[in-house]
Protein backbone atom coordinates (compact mmCIF):
# COMPACT_ATOMS: atom_id res chain seq x y z
CA UNK A 1 0.00 0.00 0.00
CA UNK A 2 2.72 2.25 0.90
CA UNK A 3 4.64 1.66 -2.30
CA UNK A 4 1.34 2.08 -4.68
CA UNK A 5 1.37 5.04 -2.82
CA UNK A 6 4.75 6.52 -3.21
CA UNK A 7 4.54 5.37 -6.69
CA UNK A 8 1.35 6.89 -7.80
CA UNK A 9 3.04 10.48 -6.11
CA UNK A 10 6.26 10.59 -8.23
CA UNK A 11 4.26 9.67 -11.08
CA UNK A 12 2.00 12.07 -10.84
CA UNK A 13 4.90 14.79 -10.15
CA UNK A 14 6.75 13.56 -13.07
CA UNK A 15 3.99 13.91 -15.22
CA UNK A 16 3.41 17.70 -14.10
CA UNK A 17 6.75 18.83 -14.61
CA UNK A 18 6.67 17.06 -18.03
CA UNK A 19 3.53 19.15 -19.17
CA UNK A 20 4.90 22.38 -17.54
CA UNK A 21 8.08 22.74 -19.33
CA UNK A 22 7.01 23.34 -22.93
CA UNK A 23 5.68 26.63 -20.38
CA UNK A 24 9.59 27.24 -19.75
CA UNK A 25 12.34 28.62 -21.97
CA UNK A 26 13.86 25.30 -24.02
CA UNK A 27 17.05 27.22 -26.11
CA UNK A 28 18.16 30.35 -26.10
CA UNK A 29 14.67 31.34 -24.33
CA UNK A 30 12.54 30.01 -26.74
CA UNK A 31 9.74 28.40 -25.46
CA UNK A 32 8.92 24.64 -25.66
CA UNK A 33 5.50 25.38 -26.75
CA UNK A 34 6.81 27.46 -29.68
CA UNK A 35 8.27 24.28 -31.23
CA UNK A 36 5.86 22.39 -33.60
CA UNK A 37 5.96 18.88 -33.24
CA UNK A 38 6.40 18.06 -37.39
CA UNK A 39 9.68 20.30 -36.80
CA UNK A 40 11.16 16.99 -35.07
CA UNK A 41 10.40 15.29 -37.76
CA UNK A 42 11.25 17.62 -40.59
CA UNK A 43 14.15 20.38 -39.11
CA UNK A 44 13.51 22.92 -36.44
CA UNK A 45 12.55 26.34 -38.01
CA UNK A 46 12.06 30.14 -36.74
CA UNK A 47 8.47 29.66 -37.16
CA UNK A 48 5.97 29.77 -34.02
CA UNK A 49 3.85 26.83 -33.66
CA UNK A 50 0.51 26.65 -31.67
CA UNK A 51 -0.01 25.08 -28.53
CA UNK A 52 -1.89 22.41 -29.16
CA UNK A 53 0.37 21.05 -32.49
CA UNK A 54 3.64 22.25 -30.70
CA UNK A 55 5.68 19.92 -28.37
CA UNK A 56 2.86 19.73 -25.54
CA UNK A 57 0.67 17.20 -27.22
CA UNK A 58 3.21 14.57 -26.99
CA UNK A 59 3.60 15.69 -23.14
CA UNK A 60 -0.20 15.79 -22.19
CA UNK A 61 -0.64 12.71 -24.12
CA UNK A 62 2.08 11.24 -21.89
CA UNK A 63 0.40 12.79 -18.50
CA UNK A 64 -3.11 11.24 -19.46
CA UNK A 65 -1.10 7.62 -19.56
CA UNK A 66 0.10 8.42 -16.14
CA UNK A 67 -3.86 9.08 -14.92
CA UNK A 68 -4.82 5.49 -16.58
CA UNK A 69 -1.63 3.84 -14.91
CA UNK A 70 -2.37 5.69 -11.56
CA UNK A 71 -5.71 4.85 -11.90
CA UNK A 72 -5.53 0.89 -12.75
CA UNK A 73 -2.45 0.28 -10.93
CA UNK A 74 -0.43 -0.41 -14.36
CA UNK A 75 3.56 -0.37 -13.96
CA UNK A 76 3.16 -0.51 -17.59
CA UNK A 77 1.20 2.50 -18.94
CA UNK A 78 3.87 4.29 -16.01
CA UNK A 79 6.62 3.51 -17.66
CA UNK A 80 5.65 3.98 -21.22
CA UNK A 81 5.09 7.50 -20.09
CA UNK A 82 8.06 8.05 -19.30
CA UNK A 83 9.56 6.65 -21.93
CA UNK A 84 7.39 9.10 -24.17
CA UNK A 85 8.31 12.00 -22.35
CA UNK A 86 12.31 11.27 -22.45
CA UNK A 87 12.19 9.96 -26.07
CA UNK A 88 10.72 13.16 -27.56
CA UNK A 89 13.02 15.41 -25.15
CA UNK A 90 15.99 13.58 -26.54
CA UNK A 91 14.51 13.91 -30.14
CA UNK A 92 14.15 17.20 -30.10
CA UNK A 93 17.84 18.07 -28.65
CA UNK A 94 19.01 16.06 -31.81
CA UNK A 95 17.11 18.09 -34.03
CA UNK A 96 18.05 21.41 -32.49
CA UNK A 97 21.82 20.68 -32.08
CA UNK A 98 21.61 19.67 -36.05
CA UNK A 99 20.26 23.07 -36.72
CA UNK A 100 22.33 25.04 -34.45
CA UNK A 101 25.43 23.49 -34.96
CA UNK A 102 26.12 21.76 -31.30
CA UNK A 103 24.03 22.37 -27.91
CA UNK A 104 24.91 24.97 -25.25
CA UNK A 105 24.38 25.09 -21.94
CA UNK A 106 25.11 28.80 -20.48
CA UNK A 107 24.06 30.52 -17.34
CA UNK A 108 22.91 33.89 -18.97
CA UNK A 109 20.18 32.38 -20.53
CA UNK A 110 21.69 31.62 -24.18
CA UNK A 111 21.75 27.59 -24.58
CA UNK A 112 19.39 24.99 -23.35
CA UNK A 113 17.17 26.32 -20.30
CA UNK A 114 15.01 24.78 -17.60
CA UNK A 115 12.39 23.60 -19.66
CA UNK A 116 14.89 20.84 -21.26
CA UNK A 117 15.55 20.11 -17.57
CA UNK A 118 11.76 19.62 -16.49
CA UNK A 119 11.09 17.20 -18.84
CA UNK A 120 13.91 15.06 -18.38
CA UNK A 121 13.24 15.33 -14.59
CA UNK A 122 9.48 14.62 -15.14
CA UNK A 123 10.76 11.75 -17.37
CA UNK A 124 12.74 10.50 -14.89
CA UNK A 125 10.66 10.51 -11.99
CA UNK A 126 7.76 8.68 -13.92
CA UNK A 127 10.38 5.48 -14.83
CA UNK A 128 11.10 5.81 -10.88
CA UNK A 129 7.35 5.88 -10.20
CA UNK A 130 6.55 2.97 -12.14
CA UNK A 131 9.68 0.66 -10.54
CA UNK A 132 8.23 1.63 -7.03
CA UNK A 133 4.53 0.86 -7.58
CA UNK A 134 3.98 -3.13 -7.19
CA UNK A 135 1.52 -3.33 -9.54
CA UNK A 136 -1.41 -4.88 -9.68
CA UNK A 137 -1.56 -8.23 -7.86
CA UNK A 138 -3.48 -11.16 -9.97
CA UNK A 139 -6.22 -13.12 -7.38
CA UNK A 140 -6.40 -16.63 -8.34
CA UNK A 141 -9.41 -18.23 -7.20
CA UNK A 142 -9.23 -22.06 -5.37
CA UNK A 143 -11.08 -24.68 -6.76
CA UNK A 144 -11.38 -27.48 -3.82
CA UNK A 145 -11.68 -30.68 -5.92
CA UNK A 146 -13.14 -33.86 -4.47
CA UNK A 147 -10.77 -36.64 -2.83
CA UNK A 148 -10.48 -39.62 -5.51
CA UNK A 149 -9.38 -41.23 -1.98
CA UNK A 150 -12.38 -40.38 0.01
CA UNK A 151 -15.16 -43.63 0.35
CA UNK A 152 -18.46 -43.09 -0.02
CA UNK A 153 -20.94 -44.08 2.81
CA UNK A 154 -21.62 -47.53 3.25
CA UNK A 155 -25.09 -49.22 3.98
CA UNK A 156 -25.66 -51.89 6.30
CA UNK A 157 -26.36 -55.54 5.00
CA UNK A 158 -29.06 -58.07 6.06
CA UNK A 159 -26.17 -60.60 6.73
CA UNK A 160 -23.29 -58.92 7.53
CA UNK A 161 -21.43 -55.89 8.60
CA UNK A 162 -21.94 -52.59 5.70
CA UNK A 163 -19.76 -53.04 2.87
CA UNK A 164 -18.21 -50.54 0.78
CA UNK A 165 -19.93 -50.32 -2.55
CA UNK A 166 -16.23 -49.49 -4.30
CA UNK A 167 -15.39 -52.86 -3.04
CA UNK A 168 -15.09 -55.99 -5.32
CA UNK A 169 -17.47 -57.74 -5.94
CA UNK A 170 -16.41 -61.80 -6.03
CA UNK A 171 -16.04 -63.38 -9.04
CA UNK A 172 -18.90 -66.22 -10.17
CA UNK A 173 -17.93 -69.91 -9.09
CA UNK A 174 -16.21 -68.49 -5.94
CA UNK A 175 -17.42 -70.10 -2.77
CA UNK A 176 -17.59 -66.71 -1.05
CA UNK A 177 -17.56 -63.44 -1.54
CA UNK A 178 -13.96 -61.46 -0.22
CA UNK A 179 -15.81 -58.82 1.71
CA UNK A 180 -18.65 -61.18 3.02
CA UNK A 181 -18.80 -61.43 7.07
CA UNK A 182 -17.95 -65.17 7.89
CA UNK A 183 -20.15 -65.92 10.42
CA UNK A 184 -23.04 -64.86 7.97
CA UNK A 185 -25.67 -67.10 7.37
CA UNK A 186 -27.81 -67.98 4.40
CA UNK A 187 -31.07 -65.87 3.60
CA UNK A 188 -33.11 -69.75 3.82
CA UNK A 189 -31.19 -72.68 5.25
CA UNK A 190 -31.42 -75.63 3.40
CA UNK A 191 -33.71 -77.87 2.62
CA UNK A 192 -34.05 -81.78 4.93
CA UNK A 193 -36.33 -84.33 4.31
CA UNK A 194 -37.88 -86.25 7.29
CA UNK A 195 -38.78 -90.03 7.78
CA UNK A 196 -43.08 -90.32 8.71
CA UNK A 197 -44.16 -93.74 9.16
CA UNK A 198 -47.27 -94.52 7.81
CA UNK A 199 -50.32 -96.45 9.88
CA UNK A 200 -50.64 -100.34 9.15
CA UNK A 201 -54.57 -100.74 9.58
CA UNK A 202 -53.70 -104.62 10.61
CA UNK A 203 -51.64 -103.82 13.79
CA UNK A 204 -54.13 -101.12 14.78
CA UNK A 205 -57.39 -103.19 14.56
CA UNK A 206 -55.78 -107.45 14.74
CA UNK A 207 -58.53 -110.05 13.38
CA UNK A 208 -60.03 -112.18 16.52
CA UNK A 209 -58.12 -115.11 17.42
CA UNK A 210 -60.45 -118.97 17.24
Amino acid sequence: MIRNVVGSVLALAGATAAVWSPFRAWYDGRHGRDYAVDELFTGITDATADVLGSILLPFAFAALLTLVGVVLRSRLLVALAGIVVLGFTVFWMVRVGQAEGSLVVSGDGRGLGDGVANAFGGGVLLLIGALVMPGRKSRAHRVDRPDRHHHRPTHPTPDGPPVSPDAPEASPGTPEAPNRHPQASTPYAATRTFDVPTPDPERENPPPKD
